[in-house]
């Protein structure tokens, strides 16, 4: 619910004022949010990271994440953008392959295939109800998918305080210096209340999971995500009037299905499925 809740203000600002003000003031309050609870005056060693190299790359699949779906809210309703997205465990099961080593056998293939299927439906390209802002969308997920990988690859060498630093940190570095150049004021008190609440409902929604993975591993939590689309769909009736058409809940409904079959399949085989954080 507060992913949704963070989608749909994104949207709702990204109408309002140039889309890298608003991810640059997601990124500095959701740092100094961080900041606030774990930081290196109060955990001693935490700035210590195995691989730099790894971490910056991480940072960098982030912030690549969020300028692409931020950017995609501008034209796409909020379900539309969110379907697409759930793509992003069939990323993660194909790429996981060469790069983590953890191959997929022909009956995941075979969900990551109708997966596709089902995105494609959302999209449906060739049609006239395609808009080049699904590919923004996709390449939100594909970036989200190498995100999610390193942060597994990274969960082998540094603590998960260390990599949620560095991701805030690097994030606010780079989108600082860009603020400058791109800033407008916002046209109400409202607005500024609702850019700092980007940062805020980032940090609240990540801090969530946080817990939720203390309390229940991830297999019984990675379905979860799929209700994403409910709390989506809501907030655009809500607050955009958008109505979801019935390619994008064929599609979702697709793509949900595969998605949980895969899922349950990683969990028979691997005997674990990794976390799948959204937003």
């Amino acid at each position: 619910i507060v992913f949704a809740c963070l989608d749909a203000t994104a949207k709702y600002l990204g109408n309002r004022m140039p889309v890298l003000q608003v991810v640059g003031v997601r990124c500095v309050t959701a740092f100094l949010i961080g900041f606030l609870f774990s930081n290196p005056f109060t955990r001693p060693g935490m700035l210590r990271t195995h691989k730099p190299a790894l971490q910056l790359w991480r940072a960098f699949m982030l912030l690549g994440s969020t300028v692409f779906n931020f950017t995609a809210f501008r034209w796409l309703q909020l379900d539309e953008a969110t379907a697409i997205l759930f793509s992003a465990p069939f990323l993660i099961a194909i790429f996981a392959g060469p790069l983590l080593g953890e191959w997929v056998g022909w009956r995941r293939w075979c969900a990551i295939l109708v997966g596709f299927a089902g995105v494609l439906v959302v999209i449906r390209p060739g049609s006239g109800g395609m808009q080049w802002a699904a590919l923004l969308s996709f390449c939100s997920a594909i970036c989200y998918a190498f995100y999610n990988i390193t942060t597994r690859m990274l969960a082998r060498y540094d603590s998960s305080e260390t990599t949620l630093f560095y991701g805030n940190l690097l994030g606010c570095l780079v989108m600082v210096p860009v603020l400058p150049f791109v800033w407008t004021p916002p046209p109400t008190w409202f607005d500024v209340a609702l850019m700092l609440a980007t940062g805020m409902l980032g940090s609240g929604g990540h801090f969530l999971l946080i817990l939720a993975h203390r309390r229940a591993p991830a297999s019984v939590l990675s379905p979860f995500i799929y209700t994403q689309i409910i709390w989506a769909s809501t907030m655009g009736f809500l607050v955009f009037g958008n109505v979801p058409n019935h390619w994008t809940v064929a599609g979702a409904g697709i793509v949900i299905a595969s998605g949980l079959y895969l899922l349950n399949r990683e969990r028979k085989v691997t005997g674990r499925v990794a976390p799948i954080e959204p937003g």
